[in-house]
This record gives C-alpha cells, structure tokens and sequence, in this order.
C-alpha cells in the first residue's frame, strides 16, 4: 500500500466517525484529523524500514553495544503524537454524544 492510499483510508475512516458531529466542532478539529492522516501514513512508511532493519543496531561483535536507529525513534514520536490527537478527537466525539444525550434527558 502507497502512503498516499494510507492517508486516504485513514481520512475516510475520521470522516465518516465524525459525519454525525456538530458542523462547527468538525471545522475545528480539521487541522488535527489532517495531523492524524499525515503521521499514519508518515509512519506506515517508517514501519514497513523498521520491520525490515530492526528497532535498533547491535554491533555484530560486541552485542554488548546498540545504537537505536533513527526511524526508530521518529516511528515513536510519530505515535505518540497521533495517540494524543486521536485522544483529543475522541474527547469531542465524546462531549457530542453527551450533549445529545443531555437534549435526549430535556425531552423525556
């Protein structure tokens, strides 16, 4: 798969999540599903190096040494990013349902 056709899977799975959200929270949280879109696919790319060199480097003669590899370290700050932007979307998602459940409370 292209990193182009993973950013796209991934930006049809946030939009159809979000389709059902108050127009104005979905404006608001644009800029942060195009974040979670890039660093998906910025990593399906790291991972697919990763699975084929490893996490980290060990000296053929003194395994005692390692160095970690730098897409290593990028794959884990990319996820850790996009954990806390898919946290920060799921909290909207979250504070949508709530609130239509509150209008649901008024009505009964």
């Amino acid at each position: 798969m292209s990193k182009k056709a993973v950013y796209q899977k991934e930006k049809e799975k946030l939009t159809e999540i979000f389709k059902d959200v108050e127009e104005s929270k979905r404006k608001l949280v644009e800029g942060l599903i195009e974040d979670a879109c890039f660093l998906k696919s910025e990593n399906y790319d790291l991972k697919v190096i990763l699975v084929e060199i490893g996490m980290v480097n060990i000296h053929p003669k003194n395994k005692q040494l390692q160095k970690p590899v730098e897409a290593a370290r990028q794959y884990l700050k990319n996820v850790n990013s996009y954990a806390v932007i898919i946290k920060t979307l799921n909290s909207v998602l979250s504070k949508n349902i709530l609130e239509d459940d509150d209008d649901l409370d008024e009505f009964v």
